[in-house]
């Protein structure tokens, strides 16, 4: 399945999760025929059926992937009208969480989270590590545009980790990844999951430590900053804290 999907493949099913229904509901434009069904219409950019809560948006990302996991009809990515709401978020933006994860090409954020355009502000490098520069960016994402969630997502079979507890020479610019992860790899030493997730843990805990921005919004109850772990072979993402 992909975001581009045309409707009538068998994931585009006319079934709505809340979170779509909603979107439904408040969407200006109105359904338009299309061949082997009708795609729904996009909400606005503004907050409709947007989650309120970091209670909310960590329920609904985990809702997102039961979806994904179980392969369920009615995806989000399949239901919306993805012309109308590229129109609708053209003007700005209002996403719900946001997601540090690995750059890694197997761990897609929007599918993982059965989400689309406008839902997710998605910082990935490789290793999710939290650098100055991405903690500026998760600082925008909250206090700019709101968002309600921070999920720090580490993955099964990482590279960046896996050549951090090698610990081998490797080409030009590579090994500076090796830093910020030598702090898990002495938690977890050679098992490398339990590096993924000691260092999931770790960057999780440095946003909400160095970042005052962050902190504050924490302490507040506006935002919740929390670590995950993310299957390759089946999808699920695991939360840790």
């Amino acid at each position: 399945m992909t975001i581009g999907h045309l409707p009538g493949c068998a994931c585009c099913a006319p079934r709505l999760g809340r979170r779509v229904a909603a979107r439904t509901a408040f969407a200006a434009s109105a359904a338009m025929a299309a061949a082997g069904g009708a795609l729904r219409p996009a909400a606005a950019f503004a907050q409709a059926g947007r989650p309120a809560t970091p209670q909310a948006a960590i329920d609904a990302l985990m809702a997102g992937n039961g979806r994904f996991v179980s392969k369920q009809s009615g995806m989000a990515a399949c239901t919306v009208d993805l012309s109308a709401l590229k129109q609708a978020t053209a003007s700005g933006q209002a996403p719900f969480a946001a997601v540090l994860g690995c750059a890694d090409s197997r761990v897609p954020p929007e599918l993982a989270f059965d989400v689309t355009i406008g839902d997710l502000f998605v910082c990935r490098v490789a290793g999710n590590i939290a650098s100055a520069d991405i903690i500026g960016s998760l600082e925008y994402g909250a206090a700019v545009l709101g968002t309600k969630a921070i999920l720090v997502m580490g993955h099964s079979s990482c590279g960046a980790v896996h050549a951090t507890i090698e610990g081998k020479a490797v080409p030009g610019q590579i090994s500076t990844l090796y830093r910020s992860i030598r702090p898990a790899v002495a938690l977890g030493g050679h098992d490398e999951a339990a590096v993924v997730k000691a260092n999931a843990r770790i960057q999780a805990a440095l946003l909400r430590d160095s970042s005052p921005v962050l902190a504050d919004m924490v302490k507040q109850g506006k935002l919740s900053v929390l670590a995950a772990y993310y299957e390759l072979a089946t999808g699920q993402v695991t939360l840790l804290d």
